[in-house]
């Protein structure tokens, strides 16, 4: 899930005082465009399995979700340009996790209930102008059954 609220005001209560805090959010294509190499250090590693799942899609003109287990090879091989490229280690997109991306491309309903949730209260969140938001990527791994924010903005963006 990505959140993208612009330049986004919001109150924070502080003891007795009221806050105002602003933060600014990176585009899409801001955040999907800063390197690899200048990116945490723990990052999920499903942000970088789905960026080369969705690099492969683009390089082949297939739409979202068009990928299967014969696309192995062909993925793999970009995984590895793409990581030299970036200068990022292959072992932080495992075999198993582009494998299980390639095979599982339907929506599993349990997953969905929880994003849903969660964006539903990330909605709430942002109309009421009250709380933290989310900034900006969130990752759910229905394997471990762990949900991830990761902030994925440039420099001049960070809060």
């Amino acid at each position: 899930m990505f959140v993208d609220l612009q330049d986004y005001k919001y109150s924070k209560k502080k003891l007795e005082e009221t806050i105002e805090c602003q933060i600014e959010y990176p585009s899409f294509e801001e955040a999907i465009l800063v390197p690899w190499r200048a990116l945490p250090r723990r990052m999920s590693k499903l942000y970088f399995a789905m960026r080369v799942i969705e690099q492969f899609e683009d390089v082949e003109g297939r739409n979202p979700g068009e990928t299967s287990i014969a696309d192995r090879l062909g993925v793999l091989k970009l995984r590895k340009e793409l990581c030299e490229t970036n200068s990022l280690d292959e072992s932080q997109i495992p075999d198993a996790l582009l494998e299980r991306l390639l095979t599982d491309t339907r929506e599993f309903p349990p997953v969905c209930a929880i994003i849903g949730g969660i964006l539903g209260q990330e909605v709430i969140k942002a109309i009421s102008g009250k709380g933290d938001p989310l900034k900006n990527f969130f990752f759910f791994d229905a394997m471990d059954g762990k949900g991830l924010i990761e902030d994925i903005s440039g420099p001049s963006t960070r809060s």
